[in-house]
């Protein structure tokens, strides 16, 4: 089960056109920035980027795992989008990304970033969840599933 306070319906899109990597991750973004008085988009989209640069973070099976540590937070902040169509990704793969789970931790939260980090690949490594994600035609669904372990 994911902490209440790492993910609200809010920062929750389902059946987004979204065209390319960079128009997601600017979405993400967008939410992320939503969670928190103090995270400007422009900076949280910067760190989603310069941790993109170090390889991608597209898992494989359609999901992606955008993640980085920032100072701006004292907690970790997700946002979750579902895409109407899969897009390029450069996921391990190959396969387009239309899941993605976009998470922000405190520059010193290392055993926190890890935990979530493992609890979230597991998560979506498990194919009735990914199902469950892309039937979700709201919010609320979407918690529901994110929820389930």
């Amino acid at each position: 089960m994911l902490m209440p306070e790492l993910i609200a319906p809010e920062r929750i899109r389902c059946a987004l056109e979204v065209a390319s990597k960079k128009r997601l991750i600017e979405t993400l973004a967008e939410l992320l920035a939503s969670a928190h008085p103090r995270l400007q988009t422009e900076t949280v989209f910067e760190h989603l980027i310069e941790r993109e640069r170090l390889g991608s973070t597209g898992l494989g099976y359609g999901v992606a795992l955008p993640h980085a540590r920032i100072a701006q937070i004292s907690d970790a902040v997700g946002a979750f989008v579902r895409t109407n169509r899969g897009i390029d990704y450069d996921a391990t793969d190959g396969q387009p990304v239309d899941l993605a789970f976009a998470l922000l931790v405190p520059d010193t939260a290392n055993d926190e970033h890890l935990r979530l980090l493992a609890h979230l690949a597991t998560l979506f490594s498990d194919p009735d969840i990914r199902a469950q994600l892309r039937k979700a035609t709201s919010s609320d669904e979407v918690l529901r599933v994110l929820n389930t372990l």
